[in-house]
This record gives C-alpha cells, structure tokens and sequence, in this order.
C-alpha cells in the first residue's frame, strides 16, 4: 500500500497498525513523490491525503486516473464535503475524514481491496460471469464494460454499481442497499457519496440507444436501470 501524507507521525502509526494486520506501507510526503509512486505500478492501493504541501491531493489524483485504475481512498478534513465530492468526480473510490480509527480505515481498505481484486473462486458454479443489456457488456472476470463495442475504464466502484444496476435492471434500488453491498458500510442518509458514484456512471455510460437516460434517480429512495424490452440477457 502507498500513503501518501505530509504528515509523518501520522504516516508512522497507520504504517504500525497496518503491520499487525499483513499490510506493507510505503509511505511518501509530497504530491509529486506521490505521483511518480502510485504509477509505478507497484502498489495494490493508495491512501491520497488532500492537503499536500506542493501538490494537492485532488491534483494528484487527477494526473492518477489519466494514466491508471489503481484504486485510491482519498483522506480529507473533516466536514469538509466539497473535497470529498471532488474527490469522488475525479474517480476516488472511497473517502476517508479526519481524524479516523485506524481500525476503519483497515476496514475500507478491505473493501476496496475486496471489490478490485476479486477472488475467482468465490463466483459460484453456473453463475454467470457475462452480463448484457441494451449495448453494455460487463465481463466479471476481466473486470472490463463494452458499451457499443468500445471499452470503457470504470473505477472499482463504479464497476461493481453497473454490475449491481445490470443484474436488477428494471428494479428500483435503494441507496440502503447500494452503500451496504458496494461501500460495505452502514448507510447514513447524510452520505452522498453513492450518488456521486452514480453520476459519475451515468456520465461515463451516456443515454441510451432510444437517447433515454440509463440511470432513472427515484425520489427518496434510490435509482432504477431502465432497459428495453427483451434486451436483457447474460453469457456462461
């Protein structure tokens, strides 16, 4: 794992928690050496502080996601929601305030960990691994989507949503059931953060063959994946 903190006391205790539990941290200071480091392809995921002396975080982050998929939990001051937001539109998976419990961010590192690198034998026998509807194609194994032939980067989150959206296409989902199954935590109806996943989703998978949305938001409870008639299908 790469951390990426100015903040070196802090650095030092989440790498000594960590330890306990299995976890190697590599630990940088500065935007731009935490740059260079998360695209060097050596690190299953990267903790992104925001406040960074030379580089801010968001900056960061931004320069990540034109070069890779590499799963990020950006940490950002507490109760500041505009960052957090940025951070989540820029492709962040998930978000972490300060000051945090060493214990939950473990637990969100888990998560993320969880939904990146999925374990091929824990797909069941017979469960499909191929989903269809309309023209996006989702390949659980390889963990790409096809929309019309052309390939499309999701970040983890965003894939397991569209994975979740295609298996209950035409069925309204709540943003309960979406926080709990995807970000693997309690909901909190203060938490907009699965909204902002979604929108970003929908932006990356335009409307629909007819020029209808794909995503429907459904007031006070959640959303609902449109679909044609009969356009629904899956592969072995």
């Amino acid at each position: 794992m790469l951390l990426v903190d100015d903040d070196a006391e802090l650095c030092q205790l989440i790498s000594q928690y960590l330890a306990k539990e299995g976890v190697c941290v590599d630990a940088v200071h500065t935007g731009k050496r935490g740059l260079e480091s998360s695209l060097s392809g050596k690190h299953a995921i990267i903790v992104l502080d925001v406040m960074l002396p030379d580089m801010d975080g968001l900056e960061v982050l931004r320069r990540v996601r034109a070069q890779s998929r590499v799963p990020v939990l950006m940490l950002t001051a507490h109760g500041d929601e505009q960052d957090r937001i940025l951070g989540l539109e820029m492709g962040a998976d998930d978000y972490l305030p300060k000051p945090f419990n060493p214990r939950e961010l473990s637990a969100r590192l888990q998560a993320i960990l969880r939904r990146s690198s999925p374990n091929p034998w824990e797909a069941g026998v017979g469960e499909t691994q191929r989903l269809t509807v309309d023209d996006v194609e989702l390949d659980k194994r390889a963990r790409s989507v096809r929309r019309g032939g052309e390939e499309i980067s999701l970040t983890t989150v965003e894939f397991d949503l569209l994975e979740r959206f295609l298996k209950s296409a035409g069925r309204v989902l709540s943003r309960e059931e979406m926080v709990q199954t995807i970000l693997s935590r309690e909901f909190s109806p203060f938490d907009r953060s699965i909204d902002t996943h979604v929108s970003n989703l929908r932006k990356k998978l335009g409307p629909r063959l007819d020029g209808l949305e794909r995503i429907k938001g459904v007031r006070g409870v959640g959303y609902l994946y449109l679909v044609a008639p009969d356009s629904r299908g899956g592969g072995p």
